[in-house]
């Protein structure tokens, strides 16, 4: 019987703009066949932040300075995101599996996750999407919008919107049924467009961006995924990181995780998630495990030679 991973792709394999995507989804796909080869079923998430900001921010303006273009709303343009990085993703799939000779059927779907209205993150955005802005700018943008931005890892300033934590996948029975049949899927694309649920069968888009990798670990524990993988820019997670005593880990249990993340080890915007939603997906599993290595070194960590493996003792 194959074994089940759920792969949560970072930012590093995608691109900021369609062209730099096509370039880069060529190297993430041949990472991914890698895993299909080793035996596994692989089922993808994949982050939306860069490109979520960026079709907003083109929407905005084309409707702000020419009249005609529709404003279109947060969770729409998280739609769309989904289907264009879906459909670069699945025909890069496509081409390398057919380049190795792999039968095997690869498709995205788009994937509404629920979250809850009243989740205290509506009060307090803190997900970064779209570009980097200097220290003017943003103030500049946020007073005529009142958009928040906030200052992103050094880089510049970005904005931010509510990152609410999801509690159910719409469109879970149809990605089990498709895994049943060994297909590639990508699902929960930039975490999932973010919805809340109004009755049955009724919902309705909220301007959120999920955390991809919180979005992941959910998929993983309902699909019932024997590792949880994610992909990031870095080989292996680290204490004191950018340190002179930074050192890097083999390996994790629950609670030296939680002791880490009590110490301050994991910047908020960056390791903090990807950390706890490893570590939501072990507590809550039967023998799960989490792997957080890099997209390069992905088929190495599963063969035990490199990245950080979480366990639950």
């Amino acid at each position: 019987m194959s074994k089940r991973l759920v792969i949560a792709l970072g930012g590093n394999a995608l691109g900021n703009n369609p062209k730099e995507q096509l370039e880069l989804v060529k190297n993430t796909a041949s990472t991914i066949v890698d895993l299909v080869e080793e035996g596994y079923d692989v089922v993808i998430g994949h982050g939306n932040g860069p490109q979520v900001g960026m079709v907003n921010l083109a929407f905005e303006y084309a409707h702000n300075n020419d009249g005609k273009t529709p404003a279109m709303p947060f969770p729409e343009c998280g739609a769309m995101t989904q289907g264009y990085i879906g459909y670069h993703l699945q025909q890069a799939v496509q081409r390398e599996l057919a380049v190795r000779g792999i039968n095997k059927p690869c498709a995205a779907i788009v994937t509404q996750v629920v979250v809850d209205e009243n989740d205290a993150a509506f009060q307090n955005p803190t997900k970064p999407v779209g570009m980097f802005y200097s220290k003017e700018d943003a103030e500049r943008i946020a007073a005529e919008t009142g958009y928040t931005f906030v200052e992103d890892a050094g880089r510049g300033y970005r904005r931010v919107v509510p990152s609410p934590i999801p509690t159910k996948i719409v469109e879970l029975p149809v990605v089990e049924q498709l895994v049943d049949m060994h297909s590639v899927i990508i699902t929960v694309g930039g975490g999932g467009i973010p919805v809340v649920e109004k009755g049955c069968g009724d919902y309705e888009g909220v301007a959120a961006v999920i955390d991809k990798d919180r979005a992941s670990a959910k998929l993983a524990l309902d699909l019932k995924a024997d590792m949880l993988v994610i992909l990031t820019a870095v080989e292996k997670v680290a204490i004191n990181f950018n340190k002179p005593d930074q050192k890097n880990l083999d390996q994790m249990t629950v609670a030296e995780a939680r002791q880490y993340i009590t110490e301050g080890h994991f910047a908020p915007g960056s390791m903090l998630p990807k950390v706890e939603s490893c570590i939501s997906f072990v507590e809550n599993t039967e023998g799960g495990r989490a792997l957080i290595t890099s997209l390069e070194k992905a088929r190495e960590a599963l063969q035990g030679k490199t990245g950080t493996m979480l366990v639950k003792a």
